[in-house]
């Protein structure tokens, strides 16, 4: 079993499954708040960047059957695993049994396991949705990333911690180049669920000071303008040309989170 943290034991060190677009993010903050960081990278290249960022870096390769890296990895309070699933269906299908074998490096050595998935295991289905309704994913993405959860819920009942974030946006992941320029684009009416870089970071933050774990957190602005308007207001700012989408609402949700101000109290710093 993943070792129990007492609640009055402060959160030290964190260790950092995937120091991508998210990860390197968050080390380098935690960096910055003075928690010890310790983050992986599969590309020997990369082991120096994390250096350089005061993050003790670590090699670490894994495949669907296990992993290969020093062990000390994930000696740590808590451990964030944020390697989002690949595109192509091989990879996709490998996506569940890759966490299983992280979970299985993890167990007797991490604290706390925090898993990152995605709002994606909410079927478009023309409503509101929190962490109480039901997930039916309609992406074959959203199909594996459940799968991943469901078997992380099973190996650890009580102590899963699973972030869904919506939309990731910010640095490198400007908006208002999505659409820009292009035309007759569908949905337009459908509201956006998005977060910035500024917000996944400082929630996933507002967790480790609170030791809010064991809860599922849908990780989403609050606010959901609709997909015409926001991309728009986007792409002018960047002085590009302004997308056109055709006025309707087809096949949307609002994604809507219970658990963040019930446990977190987090206050969104970006307006989407």
């Amino acid at each position: 079993m993943i070792q129990d943290n007492k609640k009055d034991s402060k959160v030290r060190t964190v260790s950092i499954l995937g120091c991508g677009w998210f990860g390197l993010a968050l080390a380098k903050k935690l960096v910055g708040l003075n928690y010890m960081v310790k983050g992986s990278t599969t590309s020997q290249d990369k082991l120096a960047i994390l250096q350089s960022e005061h993050i003790q870096p670590f090699l670490v390769n894994f495949t669907a059957e296990s992993i290969v890296t020093d062990a000390a990895f994930f000696e740590a309070d808590v451990l964030f695993i944020c390697i989002p699933p690949k595109r192509n269906s091989a990879e996709l299908l490998d996506y569940p049994k890759k966490i299983n074998s992280i979970l299985a490096a993890a167990e007797n050595r991490s604290k706390h396991v925090v898993l990152i998935s995605s709002t994606s295991v909410y079927a478009d289905e023309n409503k509101t949705v929190n962490e109480n309704s039901e997930t039916i994913p309609d992406t074959d993405s959203g199909k594996f990333v459940l799968a991943a959860e469901i078997l992380f819920k099973e190996l650890f009942p009580e102590k899963a911690t699973v972030i869904r974030f919506a939309g990731l946006i910010g640095p490198e992941r400007n908006p208002g180049r999505f659409f820009a320029g292009k035309t007759n684009i569908p949905n337009g009416l459908a509201p956006v669920n998005l977060i910035h870089q500024t917000d996944a970071v400082g929630l996933a933050i507002k967790l480790l000071e609170k030791q809010a774990f064991g809860q599922t957190y849908n990780a989403c602005s609050p606010n959901h303008p609709a997909k015409m308007d926001f991309y728009a207001e986007a792409a002018k700012a960047l002085g590009l040309v302004i997308p056109e989408f055709i006025e309707e609402k087809k096949n949307w949700k609002i994604v809507e989170s219970l658990n963040v101000p019930k446990y977190l109290d987090y206050e969104f710093k970006i307006a989407i």
